[in-house]
């Protein structure tokens, strides 16, 4: 049985400040507190490293599409199956709108049970926070 997340968060920064800090997927184990490490296999493939509750994972995924300022969508081709993308969304001059939405087979009872209680929500919800901190912060420096 396949589970989704859906968590969105504003920030008062621009959208291309937000693209910036998204479009460089090595770059997101500053905001997001599940991913340890990124490393670039080639321009559109990356291999990721997970500290989960209850399980460390890896997982090799491909960028599927990359649209400047709107999308970043991927896919796993080895490892821990799951889909996701992020689309980002200008509401002003210096407000933006970011979008997470993931597709992903639970594996173990840990996983199972964090996608029945929400608890994956929860964490998707704390790290577009982090996000959004970070985002505003530099947004604040320019």
């Amino acid at each position: 049985m396949s589970s989704s997340l859906v968590e969105t968060v504003d920030t008062q920064a621009p959208v291309s400040l937000i693209w910036q800090l998204w479009s460089d997927v090595t770059k997101w184990p500053r905001f997001l507190t599940h991913v340890q490490r990124v490393d670039r296999i080639d321009e559109r493939r990356f291999t990721w490293w997970l500290a989960l509750p209850g399980a460390d994972k890896y997982f090799t995924a491909e960028l599927t599409e990359l649209i400047p300022e709107e999308r970043i969508a991927w896919k796993a081709t080895a490892g821990t199956q799951h889909a996701g993308v992020v689309t980002f969304h200008r509401l002003s001059d210096t407000t933006s709108r970011v979008t997470i939405q993931l597709e992903y087979e639970p594996e173990g009872f840990v996983e199972h049970l964090a996608a029945l209680t929400n608890l994956d929500s929860t964490v998707a919800n704390y790290d577009l926070g982090q996000f959004q901190r970070m985002a505003e912060e530099l947004a604040a420096q320019s």
